[in-house]
């Protein structure tokens, strides 16, 4: 296969059982727009190793990647975003980076903001997933 994909990850980012939200500040075209937080995968390393290095770079925070959501979804000719659901370990997240503002969204206040579109299908599991740590009465 010789076409090279870039694989962008990024992090549904859980604490007491919210998802991390990030305002896009650049590009134009996407200001304005929520999202996932993440980046791009560095050559020799993993997709969990990636996610760890770019919520560090973006948020200053430790996470710790749990499990992949399924699926991946397009952003272009030869790229596409693959998401984890990441455990919060250490900081208080900030806008560092092409962010800026971040918000704590409860499972049922994900619709609150307007996420790209190939985050959509993505923000609708990790909600899923919390409202069933939810009631499953999981705590982190």
């Amino acid at each position: 296969m010789n076409e090279r994909r870039v694989v962008v990850v990024a992090g549904a980012v859980f604490d007491r059982g919210r998802l991390l939200a990030a305002r896009r500040s650049a590009p134009e075209e996407l200001a304005g727009r929520w999202e996932l937080p993440g980046g791009k995968l560095e050559p020799g390393e993993s997709p969990e190793q990636a996610l760890v290095r770019e919520l560090r770079e973006e948020l200053g925070v430790e996470t710790e990647p749990l499990a992949r959501i399924p699926g991946e979804w397009a952003l272009g000719p030869g790229r596409v975003l693959q998401v984890w659901t990441a455990r919060l370990l250490s900081g208080e997240p900030q806008p560092l980076e092409d962010h800026d503002a971040l918000r704590w969204l409860a499972p049922h206040e994900t619709d609150a903001v307007d996420w790209l579109d190939q985050d959509r299908p993505a923000v609708a599991e990790a909600a899923r997933l919390l409202r069933e740590s939810e009631r499953d009465g999981a705590r982190d």
